[in-house]
């Protein structure tokens, strides 16, 4: 069920109904600005157990926690966490509420389903308006509910959901989602591993490494850089950072600009396949096709990472065997996207 978060006439209603369904176990549909979450009372393990029965998940691939933003935040990072090293609480200052996810090392017998069993735990605040507002009405009252694990709202491994009616589809009509209208950003939080002494980036989304280096005035480190470094403990698992993920059922196929423009010239075409292209030379051999079924990616990374997973559903409706992708260009601001295109590629 679709609730009009919207407009000012709508949220109340749509937050007391939301809150409800938390506090009794439910899951809802939340928005955020990266993507849709399944959202569940991250203390609970009955919720939580319902979040990966949806999903289709494994049951040891943490959550992320999402929490409330001010006093509220402060709160819940002492509920969750046991520590706060002086770089995180540097970053969560500078990108909360934003799309930042930071692990930190779990407190002893808080939401341990949440955290996939790990003594760690990824915690974000959101910085959608209709998510904040159901957090800070959630951790109000003598009963606080202190924090939302949201994993995103569609089947384990497929395409994330960047609007209300791509959870439906996902979902089904049964669940309660609020309709905060399309995400912002489009791909989901960076993660940064704060347990191992020193910033690890462990996937990366809208907020940049050079971004996150100039924020807490240290190096950020690759996990492999990490690993080559024997940093005090091994990597926490985390969302969103297995090889493949992210996945249309039509296969994926990710060429550099020149492979795919000899592709094109190719006999050998697929009898159905989707492009989805940057280059404008390589747009027109796309549309000197036959019934060219055909998409243009921006030319700035925000907005490519704005309309990619959309776009990816929406080539993926039309009935594709094959969606054959321009590579992004090189640089760091087009970290997030390639990184999502790589993991659908595989």
């Amino acid at each position: 069920m679709l609730l009009d978060a919207r407009t000012p006439a709508g949220l109340d209603a749509a937050l007391a109904q939301a809150a409800a369904c938390l506090r009794a176990g439910g899951l809802i549909g939340l928005p955020t600005e990266t993507v849709y979450g399944l959202g569940g009372d991250a203390e609970n393990p009955a919720a939580v157990a319902a979040i990966f029965a949806a999903k289709g998940r494994p049951a040891d691939h943490p959550l992320i926690v999402h929490v409330a933003d001010g006093e509220a935040g402060v709160s819940a990072l002492a509920r969750f966490s046991s520590s706060l090293p002086p770089f995180a609480l540097v970053l969560a200052r500078a990108f909360w509420p934003g799309p930042l996810t930071l692990i930190l090392p779990r407190r002893e017998g808080v939401a341990r389903a949440a955290a996939g069993g790990q003594n760690s735990i990824g915690l974000r605040c959101p910085a959608h308006p209709v998510a904040l507002a159901l957090l800070r009405m959630l951790a109000q009252g003598p009963q606080p509910l202190w924090g939302i694990a949201a994993p995103s709202a569609n089947r384990f491994g497929r395409v994330s959901p960047t609007s209300a009616a791509h959870v439906r589809s996902e979902l089904g009509d049964s669940l309660l989602v609020l309709d905060g209208g399309d995400c912002q950003r489009g791909i989901e939080s960076t993660i940064v591993d704060c347990t191992r002494g020193q910033p690890v980036l462990l996937r990366p989304g809208p907020i940049s490494r050079t971004q996150l280096r100039t924020a807490c005035g240290q190096r950020v480190l690759l996990p492999a850089e990490a690993k080559a470094l024997a940093l005090q403990q091994a990597a926490p698992r985390a969302s969103g950072t297995l090889d493949s993920h992210y996945a249309p059922r039509a296969r994926v196929v990710l060429m550099d600009t020149n492979t795919l423009e000899a592709a094109l010239h190719s006999s050998a075409l697929p009898p159905r396949v989707a492009l989805y292209v940057r280059s404008a030379h390589v747009q027109a051999l796309a549309l000197a096709l036959p019934n060219p079924v055909l998409a243009r990616m921006p030319r700035s990374a925000p907005a490519a990472a704005r309309g990619l997973f959309a776009t990816l559903r929406r080539l993926d409706d039309a009935d594709m065997d094959a969606i054959w992708v321009e590579a992004v260009p090189d640089g760091i601001a087009w970290d997030g996207v390639r990184d999502r295109l790589q993991r659908a590629a595989v």
